[in-house]
């Protein structure tokens, strides 16, 4: 079950955005993905010489931001998600396409959506992750398009977006755990043409626009079918 620590950042400017815990395995339903959102521990040094804005106490712990709990189906589909984000939540699987429910910090307002999509996607790892595992590419497929409805920013606002995916390259690579397979994908935003590559080793992405690994405790998990 791999277990580790993903740092999330703007893939333009480099603004640090979150660090996401995480841990995933395959289950009963396919695969299961659970995940707290922290903020980044800014630098100290500056606030004890009176110079600079207060740090916060690194007794207190990180902020938590969020989180993430994603189950897929055996074919990949989204069987179960649940987002938390500055108060917002959106719960959601696949049913008639895509289908969920987004709830405001108050509670007071609950915003019912359903579209002709493949999955959802966002910020997290989790969702390359799944969006691989759904097409389940090989290097000689053509490159597939794909529909995802997308939860991105603190209110988690939905955006239904396509996707162009290509396997390009399977690579194994000997390490101490044995052998780890690396795929590279490249991804395109159909409307805007932008293009970019992901490495996927199995279960846990290696590099991705916007996404380091930062700590990996135990091997990924390799899918076998």
């Amino acid at each position: 079950m791999p277990k580790g620590r993903y740092s999330l950042h703007d893939p333009h400017d480099h603004t640090p955005l979150a660090e996401e815990h995480f841990h995933c395995a395959p289950g009963p339903h396919g695969w299961r993905y659970v995940a707290q959102l922290t903020a980044h521990t800014p630098a100290s040094g500056a606030h004890a010489h009176g110079t600079g804005p207060a740090v916060p106490d690194p007794a207190d712990g990180p902020e938590h931001l969020g989180s993430v709990d994603l189950t897929l189906d055996d074919l990949g589909r989204p069987l179960r998600l649940e987002l938390h984000s500055g108060g917002w939540q959106v719960r959601g699987g696949a049913l008639d396409g895509v289908t969920w429910v987004r709830t405001d910090p108050v509670g007071e307002e609950a915003t019912e959506g359903t579209v002709a999509a493949h999955a959802f996607t966002g910020n997290s790892p989790a969702f390359l992750v799944a969006t691989a595992r759904l097409l389940r590419l090989t290097t000689t497929s053509p490159p597939t398009r794909v529909r995802l409805v997308s939860f991105t920013g603190q209110a988690l606002a939905p955006r239904t977006l396509d996707q162009q995916w290509a396997l390009r390259t399977s690579e194994t690579h000997a390490t101490d755990n044995g052998p780890l397979t690396v795929d590279e994908y490249l991804v395109g935003d159909v409307e805007t043409g932008e293009q970019h590559t992901v490495h996927l080793a199995g279960d846990v992405v290696l590099s991705a626009p916007g996404v380091e690994l930062e700590d990996l405790e135990t091997p990924p998990t390799r899918f076998t079918d």
